[in-house]
Protein backbone atom coordinates (compact mmCIF):
# COMPACT_ATOMS: atom_id res chain seq x y z
CA UNK A 1 0.00 0.00 0.00
CA UNK A 2 0.99 3.60 -0.83
CA UNK A 3 0.19 6.92 1.78
CA UNK A 4 0.32 10.48 0.14
CA UNK A 5 -0.47 13.52 2.34
CA UNK A 6 -1.85 15.54 -0.41
CA UNK A 7 -3.66 15.24 -3.65
CA UNK A 8 -0.55 16.43 -6.03
CA UNK A 9 1.49 13.48 -5.73
CA UNK A 10 -0.87 10.82 -6.70
CA UNK A 11 0.11 9.23 -10.15
CA UNK A 12 -2.20 10.57 -12.51
CA UNK A 13 -2.17 7.03 -14.94
CA UNK A 14 -4.09 4.85 -12.67
CA UNK A 15 -7.74 4.31 -12.45
CA UNK A 16 -9.13 4.52 -9.04
CA UNK A 17 -12.50 3.44 -6.58
CA UNK A 18 -12.60 5.76 -3.69
CA UNK A 19 -14.52 5.85 -0.89
CA UNK A 20 -14.00 9.17 1.82
CA UNK A 21 -14.10 9.16 5.50
CA UNK A 22 -12.39 9.72 8.96
CA UNK A 23 -12.31 5.45 9.32
CA UNK A 24 -11.61 6.45 12.69
CA UNK A 25 -11.01 2.50 14.18
CA UNK A 26 -11.00 1.13 10.88
CA UNK A 27 -14.22 -1.41 12.55
CA UNK A 28 -16.02 -3.83 10.83
CA UNK A 29 -18.83 -1.41 9.71
CA UNK A 30 -15.79 0.10 7.40
CA UNK A 31 -14.77 -3.00 6.46
CA UNK A 32 -17.85 -3.47 4.87
CA UNK A 33 -17.57 -0.46 3.06
CA UNK A 34 -13.77 -1.10 2.14
CA UNK A 35 -15.34 -5.16 0.95
CA UNK A 36 -17.38 -3.22 -1.90
CA UNK A 37 -15.19 -0.87 -3.02
CA UNK A 38 -12.64 -3.69 -3.61
CA UNK A 39 -15.68 -5.50 -5.21
CA UNK A 40 -16.00 -2.11 -7.50
CA UNK A 41 -12.78 -1.80 -8.41
CA UNK A 42 -12.38 -5.67 -9.59
CA UNK A 43 -15.17 -4.76 -11.48
CA UNK A 44 -13.75 -1.08 -12.92
CA UNK A 45 -10.18 -2.77 -13.58
CA UNK A 46 -9.21 -0.16 -11.17
CA UNK A 47 -7.23 0.28 -7.63
CA UNK A 48 -8.91 0.97 -4.11
CA UNK A 49 -8.18 4.30 -2.96
CA UNK A 50 -9.33 5.46 0.69
CA UNK A 51 -9.30 9.28 1.37
CA UNK A 52 -9.10 10.40 5.10
CA UNK A 53 -8.43 13.59 7.12
CA UNK A 54 -5.62 14.81 9.45
CA UNK A 55 -6.45 16.12 11.76
CA UNK A 56 -10.10 14.99 12.49
CA UNK A 57 -12.91 16.90 10.95
CA UNK A 58 -14.15 17.19 14.95
CA UNK A 59 -11.09 18.57 16.15
CA UNK A 60 -10.08 20.89 13.81
CA UNK A 61 -13.64 22.50 13.82
CA UNK A 62 -13.37 22.00 17.59
CA UNK A 63 -16.41 20.33 17.84
CA UNK A 64 -14.49 17.22 19.53
CA UNK A 65 -15.61 17.77 23.35
CA UNK A 66 -13.18 15.76 24.44
CA UNK A 67 -13.21 12.87 21.80
CA UNK A 68 -10.62 10.91 21.51
CA UNK A 69 -9.03 9.35 18.54
CA UNK A 70 -9.28 4.98 17.86
CA UNK A 71 -6.31 5.52 15.36
CA UNK A 72 -3.92 7.85 14.61
CA UNK A 73 -3.39 8.63 10.76
CA UNK A 74 -0.19 5.85 11.38
CA UNK A 75 -2.50 3.20 12.77
CA UNK A 76 -5.14 3.73 10.47
CA UNK A 77 -3.06 3.51 7.60
CA UNK A 78 -1.83 -0.09 8.60
CA UNK A 79 -5.11 -1.12 9.62
CA UNK A 80 -6.05 -0.09 5.87
CA UNK A 81 -3.11 -1.84 4.69
CA UNK A 82 -4.34 -5.03 5.80
CA UNK A 83 -7.82 -4.55 4.69
CA UNK A 84 -5.84 -4.86 1.11
CA UNK A 85 -6.10 -1.10 -0.15
CA UNK A 86 -3.77 -0.03 -2.29
CA UNK A 87 -3.60 3.71 -1.94
CA UNK A 88 -4.34 6.18 1.34
CA UNK A 89 -4.61 9.65 0.68
CA UNK A 90 -4.70 11.86 3.73
CA UNK A 91 -6.19 15.62 3.32
CA UNK A 92 -5.29 18.54 5.56
CA UNK A 93 -8.64 19.25 7.08
CA UNK A 94 -8.08 23.08 6.79
CA UNK A 95 -10.32 26.09 6.16
CA UNK A 96 -9.93 25.78 2.63
CA UNK A 97 -10.62 22.35 2.51
CA UNK A 98 -13.38 22.27 4.16
CA UNK A 99 -14.57 25.31 2.73
CA UNK A 100 -14.90 23.52 -0.59
CA UNK A 101 -18.52 22.67 -1.66
CA UNK A 102 -19.33 18.88 -2.06
CA UNK A 103 -18.74 19.25 -6.56
CA UNK A 104 -15.85 21.05 -6.42
CA UNK A 105 -14.14 18.38 -4.38
CA UNK A 106 -15.09 15.47 -6.50
CA UNK A 107 -14.48 16.88 -9.85
CA UNK A 108 -11.06 19.03 -8.83
CA UNK A 109 -9.81 16.88 -6.37
CA UNK A 110 -11.43 13.06 -6.72
CA UNK A 111 -11.79 12.90 -10.34
CA UNK A 112 -9.25 14.90 -11.69
CA UNK A 113 -6.52 14.05 -9.78
CA UNK A 114 -7.35 11.06 -8.13
CA UNK A 115 -8.34 9.47 -11.42
CA UNK A 116 -12.15 7.91 -10.10
CA UNK A 117 -14.08 5.83 -12.03
CA UNK A 118 -16.22 4.62 -8.91
CA UNK A 119 -17.12 6.59 -5.50
CA UNK A 120 -18.50 4.12 -2.47
CA UNK A 121 -20.72 5.81 -0.06
CA UNK A 122 -21.95 4.96 3.37
CA UNK A 123 -25.63 5.13 4.49
CA UNK A 124 -24.99 8.32 6.22
CA UNK A 125 -22.03 10.26 4.30
CA UNK A 126 -21.74 13.61 3.93
CA UNK A 127 -19.17 15.54 2.07
CA UNK A 128 -18.06 19.25 1.13
CA UNK A 129 -18.94 22.60 2.88
CA UNK A 130 -22.29 22.20 4.76
CA UNK A 131 -22.41 18.58 4.49
CA UNK A 132 -24.23 19.10 1.33
CA UNK A 133 -22.73 15.70 -0.78
CA UNK A 134 -24.65 13.20 -0.02
CA UNK A 135 -25.80 10.30 -1.93
CA UNK A 136 -28.89 12.15 -3.87
CA UNK A 137 -26.90 14.79 -4.35
CA UNK A 138 -23.42 12.99 -5.62
CA UNK A 139 -25.81 11.05 -8.19
CA UNK A 140 -26.08 14.53 -11.37
CA UNK A 141 -21.92 14.90 -10.28
CA UNK A 142 -21.43 10.86 -10.83
CA UNK A 143 -23.72 11.23 -14.44
CA UNK A 144 -22.10 14.44 -15.56
CA UNK A 145 -18.29 13.20 -14.73
CA UNK A 146 -19.17 9.39 -15.68
CA UNK A 147 -17.99 8.09 -12.56
CA UNK A 148 -20.11 4.52 -10.51
CA UNK A 149 -21.69 5.75 -7.55
CA UNK A 150 -22.70 3.15 -5.40
CA UNK A 151 -24.19 3.00 -1.37
CA UNK A 152 -23.38 0.35 1.13
CA UNK A 153 -26.20 0.44 4.17
CA UNK A 154 -25.46 0.07 7.67
CA UNK A 155 -23.89 -2.43 9.10
CA UNK A 156 -24.64 -4.19 12.58
CA UNK A 157 -23.50 -6.85 14.82
CA UNK A 158 -25.89 -8.76 16.11
CA UNK A 159 -28.52 -6.52 15.79
CA UNK A 160 -26.11 -3.97 17.35
CA UNK A 161 -24.96 -0.46 15.37
CA UNK A 162 -21.75 -0.56 14.72
CA UNK A 163 -19.50 2.75 14.75
CA UNK A 164 -16.56 4.74 15.94
CA UNK A 165 -18.59 6.37 19.11
CA UNK A 166 -19.60 2.94 20.05
CA UNK A 167 -16.62 1.70 19.84
CA UNK A 168 -15.34 4.13 22.11
CA UNK A 169 -17.72 4.15 24.04
CA UNK A 170 -16.96 0.34 24.78
CA UNK A 171 -13.07 1.10 25.64
CA UNK A 172 -13.94 3.41 28.00
CA UNK A 173 -15.71 1.17 30.22
CA UNK A 174 -12.72 -0.91 29.65
CA UNK A 175 -14.55 -3.48 27.68
CA UNK A 176 -11.35 -4.15 25.43
CA UNK A 177 -13.28 -7.52 23.97
CA UNK A 178 -16.04 -6.07 23.04
CA UNK A 179 -14.57 -3.12 21.29
CA UNK A 180 -12.69 -5.65 19.33
CA UNK A 181 -15.31 -7.62 18.18
CA UNK A 182 -17.32 -4.95 16.94
CA UNK A 183 -13.81 -3.52 15.25
CA UNK A 184 -12.94 -7.10 14.13
CA UNK A 185 -9.37 -6.20 14.96
CA UNK A 186 -7.56 -5.89 18.69
CA UNK A 187 -7.68 -2.43 19.66
CA UNK A 188 -4.07 -0.91 18.80
CA UNK A 189 -1.66 1.61 20.14
CA UNK A 190 1.85 2.67 18.52
CA UNK A 191 3.83 3.95 21.08
CA UNK A 192 7.52 4.33 22.16
CA UNK A 193 8.99 2.23 25.18
CA UNK A 194 11.26 3.32 27.25
CA UNK A 195 11.98 0.38 29.92
CA UNK A 196 8.44 -0.59 29.81
CA UNK A 197 7.01 2.76 30.38
CA UNK A 198 4.88 3.39 27.19
CA UNK A 199 4.68 7.20 25.98
CA UNK A 200 1.81 8.08 22.98
CA UNK A 201 2.65 10.66 20.47
CA UNK A 202 -0.36 12.05 19.65
CA UNK A 203 -2.14 13.57 22.67
CA UNK A 204 -5.76 12.90 21.39
CA UNK A 205 -4.82 8.79 21.00
CA UNK A 206 -7.65 7.49 23.54
CA UNK A 207 -6.61 4.98 26.24
CA UNK A 208 -8.64 2.17 27.50
CA UNK A 209 -10.02 2.53 31.06
CA UNK A 210 -7.87 2.00 33.52
CA UNK A 211 -6.95 -1.55 34.62
CA UNK A 212 -4.64 -4.41 33.75
CA UNK A 213 -4.97 -6.16 30.39
CA UNK A 214 -3.88 -8.54 27.93
CA UNK A 215 -2.20 -7.48 24.75
CA UNK A 216 0.00 -9.07 22.43
CA UNK A 217 3.57 -6.56 22.17
CA UNK A 218 5.55 -6.41 18.89
CA UNK A 219 7.98 -4.38 17.24
CA UNK A 220 6.28 -1.33 15.53
CA UNK A 221 5.80 -2.05 11.28
CA UNK A 222 6.73 0.82 9.47
CA UNK A 223 5.46 -0.65 6.39
CA UNK A 224 3.66 2.00 4.44
CA UNK A 225 4.91 3.64 1.59
CA UNK A 226 4.73 7.60 2.15
CA UNK A 227 4.47 9.62 -1.32
CA UNK A 228 6.37 9.20 -4.34
CA UNK A 229 4.72 5.85 -5.25
CA UNK A 230 7.69 4.11 -3.90
CA UNK A 231 7.32 0.80 -1.49
CA UNK A 232 8.86 0.84 1.66
CA UNK A 233 9.34 -3.19 3.36
CA UNK A 234 9.14 -3.42 6.92
CA UNK A 235 11.92 -2.08 9.03
CA UNK A 236 13.77 -4.67 10.30
CA UNK A 237 14.26 -4.85 13.96
CA UNK A 238 17.98 -4.49 14.51
CA UNK A 239 17.77 -5.14 18.53
CA UNK A 240 18.50 -7.91 20.01
CA UNK A 241 15.89 -7.66 22.71
CA UNK A 242 13.00 -6.97 20.24
CA UNK A 243 14.56 -9.77 17.56
CA UNK A 244 13.75 -11.94 20.68
CA UNK A 245 10.32 -10.51 20.99
CA UNK A 246 8.92 -9.44 17.93
CA UNK A 247 5.14 -11.24 19.56
CA UNK A 248 4.72 -11.20 22.80
CA UNK A 249 1.37 -11.91 24.58
CA UNK A 250 1.90 -9.68 28.10
CA UNK A 251 0.20 -7.52 31.09
CA UNK A 252 -0.38 -4.27 29.95
CA UNK A 253 -1.20 -1.91 33.10
CA UNK A 254 -2.86 1.15 31.87
CA UNK A 255 -3.32 4.21 33.56
CA UNK A 256 -4.69 7.84 32.66
CA UNK A 257 -0.97 9.13 31.67
CA UNK A 258 0.31 6.27 30.05
CA UNK A 259 1.09 2.21 30.09
CA UNK A 260 3.35 0.18 31.94
CA UNK A 261 4.59 -3.01 30.26
CA UNK A 262 5.21 -6.13 32.46
CA UNK A 263 8.67 -6.62 30.53
CA UNK A 264 11.24 -3.77 31.06
CA UNK A 265 11.52 -3.56 26.74
CA UNK A 266 12.56 -0.18 24.70
CA UNK A 267 11.81 0.84 21.56
CA UNK A 268 8.81 2.02 19.15
CA UNK A 269 6.18 -1.06 19.71
CA UNK A 270 2.76 -1.95 18.57
CA UNK A 271 0.04 -2.74 21.73
CA UNK A 272 -2.71 -5.09 20.45
CA UNK A 273 -4.89 -4.54 23.34
CA UNK A 274 -7.24 -8.34 23.59
CA UNK A 275 -9.07 -8.15 27.22
CA UNK A 276 -9.12 -6.81 30.43
CA UNK A 277 -8.43 -8.78 33.04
Amino acid sequence: MQLYFGFEEFPRDVATVVTVGSFDGVHAGHRVLLDRVHSLATRLEAKSVVVTFEPHPRIAMGRAEGMKLLTTVEERAALLEQAGVDYVVVAYFDDKFRSQSFGDFVRESLVAKLGMRGLVVGYNHRLGRGNEGRYETLLPIAEECGFVLERVEQHTATGAKISSTVVRGELEMGNAARAAELMGHPYIIYGTAESGVVTLANEHKLLPAEGLYIATVSPCPHSVAQGGGQSVEQDKVQSGEQDEMQSKMQRVTIKRDGITLSEPLSGELLIAIHSRL
